[in-house]
């Protein structure tokens, strides 16, 4: 089961504080800035954190190191401090942002996708490269040998190129399961009963929290009235809590899982809260932004595409959350 965050994407929250501040800022890049045009101000960044509990010094350590793997890139006007996502930084946001806004599978065609890996130059790289490939969903067969069901393989060139395989290219077929038993093979190679249990726990520490929140909707009879700042905190701490099965889940089709998996309701959860929580967090999160000097015409912009349902594929074109 994948558990291990690739490279520079930040480690599971520290036990002490239920947050790592490093992780914590992909959160809002990911759920916020990225609609905003990707740029955004330290002071910004210093006052919406402080909001979820991290010291200015904390933050300034996770924008620095962040930017020290490659994720961000500072951006100086003036005395002022500024960063933007770079293209690798957009590109791992927006593939998050499509497997957490996921509700249900895609279809699945049976088969299973092989991929044989020549063994990258050294141990630090092999280890990177592992945890990069867990994090994409990949199951170890054997040595250098990994399989999803998902079509992956497209992504190999890219990942070739970035680490380096040794003196040949990767090795990929795409088969289906001789005799059968799809689901056994994936419990075999995936902890599944301990992905369910994950779900389990996030359905049962949010469900309580929905019920309150519809409640009180119910009562205004206009939606959920949370004071900004509130909404803000509980949307992103729930977006960060969710993210966490980008680590966890290997987003197996619905033909190989368990007849009842809590995912669904999880992920049901997820969807409903964050519809409730998403006007009144935005509108805290827009009181406080400020981007990068010549991008200001990315907020109106930004405003609208913060609006659009995630949930839904982006073709629908969606309209405003409701």
């Amino acid at each position: 089961m994948p558990a291990t965050p690739p490279p520079g994407l930040g480690e599971a929250p520290a036990a002490a504080t239920g947050m790592h501040a490093r992780s914590m800022l992909f959160t809002l890049f990911g759920d916020y800035v990225r609609h905003y045009g990707g740029t955004i101000w330290i002071g910004s960044l210093i006052t919406l954190m402080g909001e979820l509990g991290f010291t200015g010094s904390a933050v300034r350590a996770a924008v620095s190191r962040t930017t020290r793997q490659g994720w961000l890139a500072a951006i100086r006007a003036g005395r002022a401090g500024y960063y933007a996502l770079t293209p690798r930084g957009e590109a791992r946001i927006e593939e998050a942002a499509g497997r957490i806004f996921k509700l249900r599978p895609e279809r699945w065609d049976g088969l299973w996708r092989i991929v044989i890996l020549p063994a990258a130059s050294d141990r630090e790289r092999r280890a990177a490269l592992r945890r990069e490939l867990e994090w994409m969903g990949f199951a170890p067969l054997a040595r250098g040998v990994h399989v999803t069901p998902n079509d992956l393989l497209n992504r190999m060139p890219a990942l070739a190129e970035r680490y380096a395989f040794g003196a040949g290219p990767a090795e990929m077929f795409a088969a289906g399961l001789a005799g059968g038993g799809a689901a056994a093979f994936a419990a075999r190679h995936w902890d599944l009963p301990a992905i369910d249990a994950a779900y389990g726990a996030f359905a049962d520490a949010w469900r309580p929290r929905l019920a309150a929140w519809r409640a009180a909707a119910a009562r205004t009879g206009s939606g959920l009235d949370l004071p900004g700042g509130e909404a803000f905190r509980e949307k992103t701490r729930l977006v960060h809590e969710f993210r966490k099965f980008l680590f966890v889940d290997p987003g197996l089709p619905a033909d190989v899982l368990p007849e009842r998996w809590n995912g669904v309701e999880a992920r049901g959860i997820f969807s409903a809260a964050y519809h409730l929580l998403a006007e009144s967090a935005l509108g805290f999160f827009e009181t406080h932004y400020r981007p990068a000097p010549g991008r200001e015409a990315d907020v109106l912009e930004g405003r609208r595409n913060a609006r659009r349902d995630p949930f839904r594929p982006a073709a629908v074109e969606p309209g405003d959350l409701r």
